[in-house]
């Protein structure tokens, strides 16, 4: 990626060395980016609570009170495995916790700051700026207290994100899947779930999660994850049109979400497969709905809850 000597998010708290906070997913509900986790929820169809909800959020009416499907769970977001991936004895080709590391989340922040910014003023409407925190070892978050070992996160109930950039190093080492692109589509993923939090997709699934089975609620969960990939995809068609990306870059996030789909992760950690248990979606799923907000580059065409395939 060509991202050295661009804009830089100042939205970002660098606590690392501090101690004392959690990534975890308490009742309260984080949403990880998966590498083989996660909840998510449903609905009418994204593609009219988007049209819909970020006409009328602001203006006191609920759009997702037209929802004719539960959505539920308490939703925080992350990249993290919920099964850890056998790990690889190979060194390490990155220092994770460098100052450039620090300046290149910053610098993608920013850019999900400026693409959503005028994604949102399309709809005449502001674009709430969510923080990222970094820390290592464990952090406290609205959502209760997380570690390391959980991933990255997002935490809906103070909109923040959560990240250990260690994370990217187990991306690469245990997962196969480096590459600044597909770093940054663990970032942009998470924003994906502020995104969600925003138009009221999330507090819905929190709010309606209590009346669901497990079954449905993996069921649903896995839309919610998707969706935050096809936002995550949004965001990399205008990197892209920006001249962000270089060649093997969208290879790179493809990999990513192929490593980290739920299929992958069991076949690799377990050696079968239970798909009542997905909760983020297979690989084939989370390249799919990646590739389709990154090849249309709307809001509108990331409605995972219509979606016949799910």
């Amino acid at each position: 990626m060509r991202w050295k000597g661009r804009g830089r998010s100042a939205n970002v708290n660098d606590a690392r060395g501090q101690g004392g906070g959690g990534f975890g997913f308490p009742s309260g509900g984080r949403r990880r980016l998966p590498v083989g986790g996660g909840r998510r929820g449903g609905g009418m169809g994204i593609g009219t609570l988007i049209i819909i909800g970020i006409v009328m959020m602001f203006l006191g009416i609920n759009p997702l009170k037209l929802l004719t499907g539960g959505l539920g769970g308490s939703l925080g977001g992350g990249f993290a495995p919920q099964m850890q991936a056998p790990q690889r004895q190979q060194a390490p080709r990155t220092d994770y916790t460098s100052d450039e590391q620090k300046q290149f989340v910053e610098t993608i922040l920013g850019s999900t700051e400026q693409v959503w910014t005028t994604i949102f003023a399309n709809y005449g409407k502001q674009y709430p700026k969510p923080q990222l925190n970094l820390f290592s070892g464990q952090v406290r978050s609205a959502c209760g207290m997380a570690s390391s070992a959980s991933g990255p996160f997002y935490c809906p109930g103070d909109s923040q994100v959560y990240i250990d950039l260690s994370f990217y190093r187990e991306l690469e080492q245990k997962f196969g899947a480096g590459g600044d692109f597909a770093q940054a589509y663990v970032l942009a993923h998470e924003v994906g779930h502020h995104i969600q939090n925003v138009i009221g997709v999330l507090p819905q699934f929190n709010k309606m999660r209590r009346s669901m089975g497990k079954t449905q609620f993996n069921k649903e969960s896995v839309k919610v994850e998707l969706q935050a990939d096809c936002f995550a995809g949004v965001w990399g068609h205008y990197v892209n049109k920006e001249g962000w990306l270089e060649a093997g870059d969208l290879e790179e996030a493809l990999r990513a979400a192929n490593q980290i789909g739920d299929d992958a992760i069991q076949k690799r950690t377990q050696g079968y497969v239970v798909p009542e248990s997905f909760n983020h979606g297979t690989s084939e799923q989370r390249r799919f709905w990646f590739r389709r907000g990154f090849e249309t580059g709307r809001m509108e065409s990331c409605d995972t809850f219509k979606a016949r395939k799910l």
